[in-house]
């Protein structure tokens, strides 16, 4: 009788603890439940902590609470200039109606699929509204609110918010960068064309603005020397004549003096009669 009450406590207790096992669930503080009654959702669980339901009858779905990410392949734009981008974005979201995500989705990855056509969808609606440079250039965080606000209000019936849109990088196609490149370099080929003539045309203007400059300086400066040089020669030809009228006689051999000394060669040899100019060579008479 005892072994039987002992064996019966035995299987009370293991078909306890099965029984708890199927019925009790725990929640984490990160995610969130979803109790499911033959394949039909009754209740969800956003609490953490330790849960209970019918046990066999009932299954446990847990969700993330957290925010997830969304890194989309790069997709090709049009913009509003007809020119093709290639878009390379992401998306921040995270589930806020268990029970319409798992309605509508089932799970994360179909949620990805959703999204990533939610995403591109509104890419190419907002972005082909304005111009290359104005995407990649302009407002940005205003496109991105833009994306940000229509992608919420669609994925909305999914159960989902998307808190953030950000484009990482956009692209030209390969073909199309190869004509943007050749444009640019042409444009730039152009524009220092067109320096180079403007250059040159600033450098004749300063050249001959040095010319005339110089012109002006080097007759002013002729001009001043003239005065100077007639000045000189008008106060030598005071002096000659005041040295001239104190004793001509002596002012008339000094000039001569100075002029055998300029006219004759060294060493040379003169045979003249000593009269007229040569009468100061006689020897003895002054």
């Amino acid at each position: 009788m005892n072994k039987e009450w002992h064996l019966g406590i035995i299987v009370l207790a293991v078909a306890g603890m099965v029984l708890f096992s199927q019925s009790a669930f725990i929640v984490h503080q990160v995610q969130q439940a979803l109790v499911l009654q033959l394949g039909k959702p009754v209740r969800t669980v956003s609490e953490p902590g330790l849960h209970f339901k019918v046990p066999f009858l009932q299954d446990v779905h847990n969700f993330e609470k957290r925010l997830l990410a969304f890194d989309q392949e790069p997709q090709e734009i049009l913009s509003a200039d007809k020119k093709n981008l290639k878009v390379d974005s992401y998306a921040r979201w995270r589930i806020v109606d268990t029970l319409k995500f798992y309605q509508t989705v089932r799970n994360e990855m179909g949620a990805a699929s959703r999204i990533n056509d939610i995403i591109y969808s509104n890419l190419r609606e907002v972005l082909g509204q304005y111009t290359m440079m104005e995407i990649v250039a302009g407002a940005r965080e205003d496109l991105m609110a833009r994306i940000r606000t229509q992608a919420n209000l669609q994925s909305s019936q999914y159960g989902i918010e998307v808190l953030d849109v950000r484009i990482k990088r956009t692209d030209l196609p390969m073909e199309n960068s190869k004509a943007v490149f050749k444009r640019m370099q042409t444009e730039r080929e152009r524009q220092a064309k067109q320096y180079r003539a403007e250059g040159e045309e600033e450098a004749v203007k300063i050249r001959s603005t040095a010319d005339r400059d110089r012109e002006v300086l080097m007759a002013e400066a002729m001009r001043k020397a003239e005065e100077i040089r007639g000045a000189g020669d008008a106060e030598a030809t005071g002096i000659y004549a005041e040295a001239y009228a104190k004793d001509p006689r002596f002012y008339e051999f000094k000039r001569t003096l100075d002029a055998y000394q300029k006219a004759f060669a060294e060493d040379a040899t003169i045979l003249v009669q000593p009269t007229g100019f040569y009468r100061f060579l006689q020897e003895g008479k002054p």
